[in-house]
């Protein structure tokens, strides 16, 4: 029996649930592939579903290992994958069934892509999560075309400063709201529009919008009705928008959660290889401090990404 290091929850609290243990390492199905972890990605649903606060795990999944992205090497593969073979390096937006805070991981290939030859391990693993965030809430549900223009609240942090990006890369017109301490940095991503929001209400700086990702809910995503163009749409990653309101209003609303696509994981990926976007990461602890890691997400303000380096 082989033996590796994860980072388990045996019940639902705060950070001091979090528990660095020797579990049994596991084995991929025929349809499943083994993945070497050198890096794991920290985001906000990690200390939600910690909390207990996210329907897909429950008491009965306990003890669970928390993490949805990494980067690594392929350790070994079912023998019905034929995409992969032993030794790619590659990255991937994991389902909620496996987690990423461990030495090694269970993926299913269409959560898998190749990881970026212009990347390391550490900012690889920054990209999936938040990258398929981005892009479905731009491209899939957004629908956002080439010279129209996005609204995207929150564009300093993981998911926005990738999401900035892709609309640009994409040829749309991208206005941001962010804290007057990330301006120039959005600028430097180039976003057209950049707007403090502690200082400035975007509904009077800007002209009306195709659509506006909300990354921030609130009064934020209220305000946020009067400027979307009649037929427009604004997406949330976080609540759901008034429906009535935006009948109203003619234009579409949603929620959504993102979903594992390694065929967009790959898209990104090349974007990334033509130099269109880079990550940033804005801190690195080692796996054994995931509960500061996470903390520092919870609490503080976090331009970028922050990601757990993964010795072995």
């Amino acid at each position: 029996m082989s033996i590796m290091k994860a980072v388990r929850i045996h019940s639902f609290g705060g950070p001091e649930v979090l528990r660095v243990e020797e579990i049994e390492r596991p084995e991929p199905r025929i349809d499943e592939i083994l993945i070497r972890v050198e890096a794991a990605s920290v985001n906000p649903i990690d200390w939600k579903m910690r909390e207990g606060h996210y329907p897909a795990v429950q008491e009965e999944d306990l003890p669970y290992v928390l993490g949805r992205d990494v980067c690594g090497t392929v350790e070994k593969v079912g023998e019905t994958v034929a995409a992969f073979r032993r030794g790619d390096a590659v990255f991937a937006f994991l389902n909620p069934r496996h987690g990423g805070y461990e030495q090694f991981v269970i993926a299913r290939p269409e959560e898998v892509a190749p990881k970026p030859r212009a990347m390391n391990p550490v900012e690889a693993a920054a990209i999936p999560l938040a990258g398929i965030t981005a892009w479905q809430g731009l491209f899939e549900h957004g629908e956002l075309q080439a010279g129209q223009r996005v609204l995207i609240h929150g564009g300093a942090g993981g998911v926005g400063h990738l999401a900035i990006q892709f609309a640009k890369a994409k040829g749309a017109w991208v206005a941001t709201t962010v804290s007057g301490d990330d301006l120039e940095f959005v600028r430097s991503l180039g976003a057209d529009e950049v707007i403090d929001y502690r200082r400035e209400r975007f509904e009077d700086r800007l002209e009306p919008v195709d659509l506006v990702f909300d990354l921030v809910a609130g009064e934020t995503q209220h305000r946020s009705f009067g400027v979307v163009k009649t037929g427009g749409a604004l997406v949330s990653t976080l609540s759901q928008p008034d429906r009535t309101q935006a009948a109203a209003l003619g234009i579409r609303v949603l929620r959504y959660t993102a979903q594992p696509n390694g065929a967009q994981l790959a898209e990104i990926g090349r974007l990334i290889e033509d130099g269109k976007v880079r990550v940033e990461v804005r801190r690195v602890y080692p796996l054994e401090q995931a509960p500061a890691a996470q903390e520092a997400i919870r609490m503080e303000h976090n331009r970028g990404k922050i990601v757990l380096r993964v010795e072995h």
